[in-house]
């Protein structure tokens, strides 16, 4: 049986070994940062399942593509499924009616719908609700792959993968890029806070003309805000400005987020390709899954699936890079 080795141990790589695991492949990994942690932009991510809210800044694909990582993810970890809430203050409705122009498959609800979605959502009096979306927290979804790759009988390396390594998948995001000459980092800030005075239940947006906010409830009062999408490779700091427009969205949502405790602080770079999209390519010997961007739980089953029928039957999925494949 052949052995492929999938290099990087981020949500990219679990996801396509474990893809090709479910197939009955042999598969090992190898990722200097050892088991899931911080040292990857997969550990600060949303999480959320959100392909038709998704839609209203991105290509087709994140749409058509996205809507089956719903099922996918839930054969594999904790899927809660409560749906987005996506509200507007009232000097922002024109931008709420945009976003609903340009998406599909919700319900628009007003005050007293909103209040009992989220009783603690106030002071919006209309939003719109997409029913069918869902959300994991990415870091328990990170550690349920790793932990059921290693129960499948999955070897995973602490080291650098060898030079010349045969039947290799790149999934190194950025640091791929010696190979991949047209990905780019696009810099992404956001910040865990603690509040038990406010409770959600499900992601919600807050639409905003210059800061647009996604809440992401965790459990016991524990609250991911996000995110930046800076052009900027600087990954070092989050900028003042972001840290207080994200905050400043959060009271918008609930006052009582201005006593909430700020837990974590974080900062990555997202890879992405010119058009945003992923693309699996193969290079000599080796097949690169890269640029999911800020979809990266949301098309990595997509990416999974394209790579394991690239790699286990010779298939091109859209994603592969005819050009380059």
């Amino acid at each position: 049986m052949t052995l492929w080795s999938v290099i990087g141990a981020g949500v990219a790589g679990l996801a396509v070994a474990s893809e090709l695991v479910s197939r009955g492949a042999k598969v090992q990994i190898f990722d200097p940062g050892g088991p899931p942690g911080p040292h990857g932009c997969s550990w600060w991510a949303g999480g959320m399942l959100a392909p038709w809210c998704e839609y209203e800044n991105a290509e087709e694909p994140v749409l058509r593509l996205g809507q089956s990582a719903i099922e996918w993810w839930a054969q594999r970890t904790k899927v809660t499924r409560r749906g987005t809430l996506v509200v507007a203050s009232a000097r922002d409705v024109p931008d709420l009616r945009r976003f609903a122009r340009r998406t599909k498959e919700f319900t628009k609800v007003e005050r007293a719908e909103i209040s009992e979605l989220e009783p603690d959502l106030t002071g919006f009096g209309q939003g719109l609700f997409f029913e069918r979306e869902a959300h994991v927290d990415p870091r328990q979804a990170l550690q349920d792959l790793y932990r059921q790759l290693q129960s499948q009988g999955v070897a995973f390396h602490r080291k650098l993968a060898p030079a010349q390594l045969k039947n290799a998948i790149d999934c190194r995001g950025l640091h791929a890029r010696e190979y991949l000459h047209d990905l780019r980092g696009v810099k992404g800030e956001m910040l865990v806070i603690r509040c038990p005075d406010v409770e959600l239940t499900r992601p919600v947006r807050l639409l905003h003309p210059r800061m647009p906010l996604y809440i992401v409830p965790r459990g016991g009062g524990v609250y991911m805000l996000g995110a930046t999408m800076i052009e900027s490779e600087d990954s070092s700091r989050i900028t003042a400005r972001s840290m207080l427009e994200l905050l400043s969205a959060a009271y918008a949502v609930n006052p009582a987020f201005g006593e909430a405790e700020v837990l974590e602080i974080g900062v990555d770079l997202r890879p992405a390709f010119p058009d945003n999209l992923p693309r699996i390519r193969r290079l000599g010997r080796t097949i690169y899954a890269n640029g999911l961007y800020r979809h990266g739980y949301l098309l990595a089953p997509a990416l999974a699936r394209g790579v394991a029928d690239l790699a286990l039957n010779n298939t091109h999925s859209e994603m592969v890079d005819e050009d380059r494949a």
